[in-house]
C-alpha cells in the first residue's frame, strides 16, 4: 500500500537550542544535511518536505521528486499546510515525521504501517524507565510515578482524512499531532520506538547521531 501512502517531514523550524550557524535540519550530518538523511529513510513513498521560506534554495538541492511546502509559524501550521498539498492525491494515509530525526529505522516504520491496518492512528514511544523529579532552583522537591509514562517518537501515523479533519478543527498550538488526533477523539496506537530514533535538540546530539551512523556503516 504504500503507493496510496504518502510521509510528511516536517522542517520548517529554527531549532536554534542545536548551535551552529544553520538551523539544526540544514546541518550536516554523514556528509549530508541532517533533513536530508530524513528524507532517504522514506525514499520508498512520495513525499512532503515541508520548509522555512528562506531554506528554499537549500531544500530544492536535496529534494529529489519530494514535493516542497511552505510551513507556517508553528508546527500545527506547518503540518496543515503539508496535509492541504496532498488534499485530493489518493492518499489514504500519511506518516508525519520531524525532519531532525534522521536516524528513523525501517523497522520503526512498518511497526507504524501496520499499526494503521487496524487503527485509524499510530505512533512510536520508548516507555520512561528513569525517576522522574520535580525539581526547583536547582534543588530536588518532589519524584514521580513514571509507570504508564511514553517518550514520543515519530513518524506518527494516520488515516489521512482522519488527521486532514482533527487539523482543521483544531485550534492550533499542539505538541505533536498525536495530540491533535485525540483532541478530535481519535484512539492512537503506542507502537516500540527505537532509543536510536533521536531527535537532534542539542549539539551533542549531533556527535552521539554520528556514533550511530558509523556503527550502521
Amino acid at each position: 500500500m504504500h503507493h496510496h501512502t504518502a510521509v510528511l517531514i516536517v522542517a520548517a523550524g529554527r531549532g536554534s537550542r542545536a548551535g551552529g550557524d544553520l538551523p539544526k535540519q540544514w546541518q550536516m550530518l554523514g556528509g549530508r544535511p541532517v533533513v536530508a538523511q530524513s528524507l532517504a529513510a522514506f525514499a520508498a513513498f512520495p513525499r512532503v518536505l515541508v520548509i522555512h521560506p528562506d531554506d528554499r534554495p537549500r531544500a530544492k538541492a536535496i529534494a529529489g521528486d519530494a514535493l516542497l511546502v511552505e510551513g507556517g509559524a508553528t508546527r500545527d501550521a506547518s503540518v496543515l499546510a503539508g496535509l492541504r498539498a496532498l488534499q485530493g492525491q489518493g492518499i489514504a494515509r500519511v506518516l508525519i515525521h520531524d525532519g531532525a530525526r534522521p536516524l528513523v529505522s525501517q523497522a520503526v516504520i512498518g511497526r507504524v504501517l501496520a499499526a494503521l491496518d487496524h487503527h485509524r492512528a499510530a505512533a512510536p514511544a520508548v516507555a520512561v524507565s528513569d525517576a522522574l523529579w520535580t525539581g526547583e532552583n536547582g534543588l530536588v522537591t518532589g519524584t514521580r510515578d513514571r509507570s504508564g509514562l511514553y517518550r514520543a517518537q515519530t513518524p506518527q501515523g494516520f488515516h489521512f482524512d482522519a488527521i486532514f479533519a482533527a487539523h482543521l478543527a483544531h485550534g492550533g498550538g499542539a505538541a505533536d499531532d498525536v495530540e491533535v488526533a485525540r483532541a478530535a477523539g481519535l484512539d492512537v496506537a503506542i507502537v516500540e520506538g527505537d532509543e536510536d530514533n533521536i531527535k537532534l535538540t542539542w549539539p551533542a546530539d549531533f556527535a552521539r547521531a554520528e556514533r550511530l551512523l558509523r556503527g550502521r556503516d
